[in-house]
């Protein structure tokens, strides 16, 4: 199916971005290590799927720069010996792979994927921005997306829970590390955020930090520059505290309140 310029089908649904043909050579070691941990940490009957998500799947990862963000869906709802089993193979393999900088790995319940609440958002994120690493795909069973208010609504529409979190890491943050860190989880959310919020004025989707801010750019033109700091923190994160200021204090803030008054508030979760 061909993909326009703009991440979707010809029948106007978002187009899921990864695949495992997209891997950089490079990187096909740390994928192939990664269905070898998680087989034999994870056997069938905890495990239902695995995906991977990111830069890797998408083809844009830079040797030493990118990490390698996984999710695994699993039959019930991650228990403690789930989230050790993760922690541990996300060490081992950052450990032997110098090619990526950190692991991260989501743990969800099939359940919650698959339940009407998470329709816009997990659901989503499995379908458009997971590319299947082991097990059978859950993407069959969900729907087409379209870059709709709805979508913007469910996946970031929350940002404003978000940032009391922030400016409390912030404040206990005692190495450039720790700020490092933030910045980069921040400037990340940020971008997202700023993206989906003119996504249906778009009418497209990425998930580029550069592409995104760009773009968030044309609608908001008095914070552009604020965005595209963001994204440059989301690619190479920055312990300056004069950036996580501006992101907790002036641009976060902002665009909670813009995006509510544009697409409202995302539903509470249980």
């Amino acid at each position: 199916m061909n993909v326009n310029a703009r991440g979707l089908n010809p029948d106007g649904t978002i187009a899921r971005e990864g695949a495992p043909d997209r891997v950089p050579e490079s990187f096909a070691p740390v994928v192939d290590a990664a269905r070898a941990e998680i087989g034999a940490r994870f056997d069938a009957t905890r495990l239902h799927s695995a995906y991977m998500y990111g830069s890797i799947p998408r083809g844009t990862a830079v040797p030493g720069l990118s990490d390698l963000d996984l999710l695994l869906a699993l039959h019930a709802e991650p228990a403690e010996a789930d989230r050790t089993d993760a922690r541990t193979i996300e060490r081992v393999l950052d450990r032997s792979h110098e090619r990526i900088d950190g692991v991260g790995i989501l743990l969800h319940g099939v359940a919650t994927l698959m339940s009407e609440a998470e329709r816009y958002d997990g659901g989503f994120f499995i379908a458009c921005l997971c590319t299947p690493l082991l097990g059978p795909d859950l993407a069959d069973r969900l729907p087409r997306y379209r870059p709709t208010s709805l979508l913007a609504r469910e996946t970031n529409g929350d940002l404003a829970l978000a940032l009391p979190r922030w400016r409390s890491r912030a404040a206990g943050a005692a190495t450039d590390a720790e700020r490092e860190t933030l910045s980069r989880t921040v400037g990340r959310r940020l971008v997202r955020t700023g993206f989906t919020l003119v996504m249906p004025r778009w009418e497209g989707w990425t998930s580029d930090l550069g592409e995104s801010a760009e773009v968030f750019g044309r609608y908001y033109p008095e914070r552009a520059e604020q965005m595209r700091i963001a994204a440059a923190a989301g690619r190479a994160p920055t312990a300056d505290p004069a950036v996580l200021g501006m992101f907790l204090d002036r641009l976060g803030p902002w665009l909670a309140a813009e995006y509510t008054a544009v697409h409202g508030t995302k539903a509470p979760r249980p």
